[in-house]
């Protein structure tokens, strides 16, 4: 059979991936600074404006936002799959490091105090995310050094920064608008001005060294996870298994009712704090003019825990889900997945959201059946974690994954369903019956589109696309662009084949064993410039469309786990 497949990894992109790895195979660190030139001419869609001398602030935000905070201080990444590997290369007390986190990546980091930052890696996808985004962030840094220089000498940086009354002369002087202006403002916070201040003083010149590359060693880590996870609840062994790759938020809150018992003391502190656009926000909801006040509590729910005052309920919210069945497992010592055990028998139906119910639920009490949530890994992880977890598992009653992924055909906050993916590690154009369809998640959507019957594309990562990709993509039909569903359809061929899965080829997933679910929502626009995670967040809205998609996965399980014992 023939096929047209977009040929995603363009010349550029392809090179830039051919000397990110040539570099990395040295023994000593590399400068980024090497692997500057191949980047600006990739012309990458989320870096539209590398070449140019003025800033590219969505880029810059975009990186800043996947890179530990302390990345202003750092000069050499260090690479590594586990503590082990760290330890091999001379770093044994990497773990009495200070422990980093990006806003939106999840990467277990360590940070020295000093210079250095240590990454645990879960797979080549991490390294192909994580090179590029530092060297956008190096060369925007860079950018803004060089206009920093011509700062008036009379006014003190204290003044430039903080009086309100020149915040147009600094976004003149950065040559970018006063909106981006405040946008970095709000993602420095209280660094503001000694981020802008270290910049000014000097140049960025990253290094980075990876300890190790081989597969035997993202093989080993992932199975000390897996370990980790089989100590804390070894009846996984032994139990039917629902596998859900999404996140750690949405499915217990729908689940265990925490926020809506907590839901005048959420209030309480809304109106306390008085926060303007969040209380109106609620005297909408409260007049019915706006749907969505479950989705509403789950949302302040996470700011009232970022406070002083609201931080006890994260201990209390733990014990609560324990005693409705639903368990955590932190990961630890390896790469940053955390993992979540729910028994069905033991979910107490009074405490669920209304929106996940599906008729009489005392069948939840006979089943024997578990929910292993896991927070969703980056790309080529996700082929190893679930390969690796369906050898132990038996049986899997099937495999559901909710993910981020960019629209080319809608806008923030929809949802994508696809029945047709073409992975870029594999290169197979892998078809399939996915068991969702539109009519699943658009009765619980408030603000986006479902689109059902759609192509994706299993991108290496987020900055190696570029325009003349975007074109051939949406040529061919492909308009949902993410990084997860081709790796995991790959481990599903292993699980149900008797054969490694193939490479090129046309793959035909359908009449499997078990349920096989894929959606996505959007959360980048990227035919739109600057219409990327760098030029905003999803912010509260965009809970809208992951509590959608996690109560279509809930009352698929619960329907199918009700047939299957009766």
């Amino acid at each position: 059979m023939e096929r047209t497949v977009p040929s995603t990894a363009s010349g550029e992109i392809a090179l830039y991936l051919r000397t990110i790895y040539s570099l990395l195979r040295s023994t000593e660190k590399v400068q980024i600074r090497a692997l500057e030139e191949v980047h600006l001419a990739t012309n990458s869609s989320l870096h539209p404006d590398a070449r140019k001398p003025i800033p590219d602030t969505s880029a810059f935000i975009y990186s800043l936002l996947r890179l530990p905070e302390c990345i202003s201080e750092v000069q050499t990444v260090i690479l590594g799959q586990s503590l082990q590997v760290f330890a091999r290369h001379g770093y044994p007390d990497v773990d009495k490091w200070q422990q980093v986190s990006a806003r939106a990546r999840r990467r277990r980091c360590y940070f020295n105090h000093r210079d250095t930052l240590a990454c645990l890696i879960a797979s080549r996808s991490d390294i192909d995310d994580l090179i590029p985004t530092l060297t956008a962030f190096q060369i925007e840094w860079n950018k803004l050094h060089q206009l920093l220089q011509r700062r008036p000498a009379d006014v003190s940086w204290e003044r430039l920064v903080n009086d309100p009354t020149l915040s147009q002369a600094l976004a003149n002087l950065l040559k970018i608008s006063e909106d981006d202006l405040e946008r970095l403002r709000a993602v420095w916070g209280t660094r503001f001005a000694v981020n802008l201040q270290r910049i000014a003083h000097r140049t960025c010149n990253i290094s980075v060294r990876l300890l190790s590359g081989s597969l035997t060693e993202y093989r080993r880590a992932t199975r000390a996870w897996w370990e980790n996870v089989v100590r804390a609840h070894p009846e996984l062994l032994e139990r039917p298994v629902y596998f859900v790759s999404s996140n750690t938020h949405s499915m217990a809150n729908l689940l265990s009712g925490y926020a809506l018992v907590k839901r005048e003391e959420l209030i309480r502190f809304l109106y306390h704090e008085n926060y303007a656009d969040w209380l109106e926000e609620w005297r909408n909801i409260e007049q019915r003019q706006l749907q969505g006040e479950e989705n509403f509590l789950y949302y302040i729910l996470k700011k009232y825990q970022q406070t002083p005052k609201g931080r006890y309920t994260l201990k209390e919210q733990l014990e609560h889900e324990k005693e409705r069945g639903i368990y955590r497992i932190p990961s630890e010592n390896y790469f940053d997945i955390e993992v979540q055990v729910i028994r069905l028998s033991a979910l107490k139906e009074k405490n669920f959201d209304p929106r996940v119910r599906i008729g009489n639920m005392d069948f939840l009490a006979q089943s024997n059946a578990l929910i292993l949530n896991i927070d969703y890994p980056l790309g080529l992880g996700a082929y190893n974690l679930l390969s690796l977890i369906a050898e132990y598992i038996e049986p899997i009653l099937g495999v559901y994954i909710m993910g981020k992924a960019a629209t080319l055909n809608g806008r923030l906050g929809d949802v994508t369903i696809p029945n047709v993916v073409q992975d870029e590690h594999s290169q197979n154009t892998y078809l399939f019956q996915n068991c969702f369809s539109a009519s699943d998640v658009s009765p619980h959507l408030i603000f986006g589109t479902v689109l059902d019957n759609q192509k994706a594309v299993s991108v290496f990562g987020t900055f190696l696309q570029n325009a003349r990709i975007m074109d051939v993509v949406y040529r061919e039909g492909y308009t949902d662009i993410e990084m997860e569903a081709g790796p995991y359809l790959s481990a599903i061929y292993e699980m149900t084949r008797p054969k490694r899965h193939p490479v090129n080829e046309i793959v035909s997933l359908y009449n499997l064993p078990f349920d096989v679910g894929i959606l996505h929502y959007s959360s980048d626009t990227p035919l739109s410039k600057g219409k990327n995670l760098g030029a905003g967040t999803l912010s509260y809205f965009g809970m809208d469309s992951t509590y959608a998609t996690t109560i279509a996965i809930i009352k698929r399980i619960f329907s199918n786990e009700r047939t299957r014992l009766t």
